[in-house]
């Protein structure tokens, strides 16, 4: 069953998401004498979208090293990002603004989609918003040293299961993010970047972010912008959530070589964020039916849990329908929000 999960799952994923963690640089007139490490990390938030940078970091996530090299452009309003993995998968991601173009020689395809998220690459570092303290305790810990820069080393620790912590070292004259770890509730690395190189640039040409990928023989896949669930289709919500996570994005996307679009829902605490979808098609009975041709145009059903990067995918099935839930998040956050999920309609819709 994993397998198949992991397979349905990337085909769920956001480009960005696929890719692994990936974290931003950028210079800010951080003042060291401002010890608040909400303030630290208010001013990271706001360096890491605004400048150029071009990085090399190492990515260790499951017992895995790989190299990659971000490249983030802003010129005139408009950014361009580039991201390569330089010894792995060979995978390389391009952002134009708007559009994200992701080149996977390991699936011999190119998968291009809209970008709903208007910040850089951060994949495992979220914005840390409002309402965060409520279920995490934001700590300053000892000072320290990367890159030979002085830093101030920050840690944001969960309040309960059903959340992921991290550990961030900042440098101590730009308040950006040298290094950075994801951590479980007990306080162990589930994932960690470190950069080995670190550049800003007042100007980047646009060859460095020209992708290198070779197109032969590639398969071309083009994904609509989400949108609206179609007329008269069940609408799907979470009945129950964990603590602080609420509905920030509700809408449908077409999956893969899927013929219907799947509902998509977004639930956030503010930090941490858990992607639902729920395809449209009924997947197949898991006992007999008098029915064979039916069976062979229905997808077989999937349920179970399956690691996925430094979080997981959950799936199972509700009212006929594959629902599949996966987030940098832990494996009994994902479970809750997927059993959870139940069609509405009118009235009901409106409360959930």
């Amino acid at each position: 069953m994993t397998g198949p999960l992991i397979r349905r799952a990337h085909w769920l994923l956001p480009c960005a998401v696929m890719v692994g963690a990936v974290l931003a640089y950028s210079p800010m007139n951080a003042c060291a004498a401002d010890d608040d490490p909400r303030e630290w990390l208010e001013k990271m938030n706001h360096a890491l979208a605004t400048r150029n940078y071009d990085g090399t970091f190492l990515h260790l996530s499951d017992g895995r090293v790989e190299t990659m090299r971000i490249v983030h452009r802003v010129r005139s309003g408009r950014v361009t990002e580039r991201l390569l993995s330089l010894d792995g998968s060979g995978r390389e991601f391009v952002r134009n603004n708007d559009e994200l173009t992701c080149y996977l020689p390991d699936q011999h395809t190119i998968l291009v989609e809209p970008r709903q998220e208007h910040g850089p690459f951060l994949g495992s570092l979220p914005q840390f918003g409002a309402g965060v303290n409520e279920f995490y305790r934001i700590d300053a810990l000892s000072e320290g040293r990367v890159l030979g820069r002085p830093v101030r080393v920050i840690a944001v620790n969960p309040k309960d299961q059903f959340r992921f912590g991290y550990r961030l070292w900042l440098d101590e004259r730009t308040a950006m993010p040298l290094k950075t770890q994801l951590c479980d509730s007990r306080g162990r690395v589930l994932e960690q970047i470190i950069f080995a190189r670190l550049d800003m640039p007042e100007s980047i040409a646009d060859t460095d972010l020209a992708p290198s990928a070779s197109t032969d023989g590639m398969r071309w896949v083009r994904q609509s912008a989400p949108g609206s669930a179609a007329s008269g289709a069940p609408a799907f919500r979470a009945s129950e959530l964990p603590p602080g996570f609420h509905l920030t994005v509700a809408g449908a996307q077409t999956l893969g070589g899927a013929t219907a679009p799947a509902s998509h829902l977004v639930y956030s605490d503010g930090l941490a964020t858990v992607s639902v979808f729920v395809e449209a098609e009924p997947v197949a009975s898991a006992g007999p039916s008098a029915d064979s041709s039916n069976q062979t145009l229905a997808q077989p059903p999937m349920h179970g849990l399956s690691r996925l990067g430094s979080g997981y995918a959950f799936s199972t099935v509700v009212q006929g329908h594959q629902v599949t839930a996966f987030g940098e998040v832990p494996a009994e956050t994902v479970e809750f929000i997927a059993h959870s999920v139940k069609s509405y309609s009118g009235s009901d819709l409106t409360r959930h």
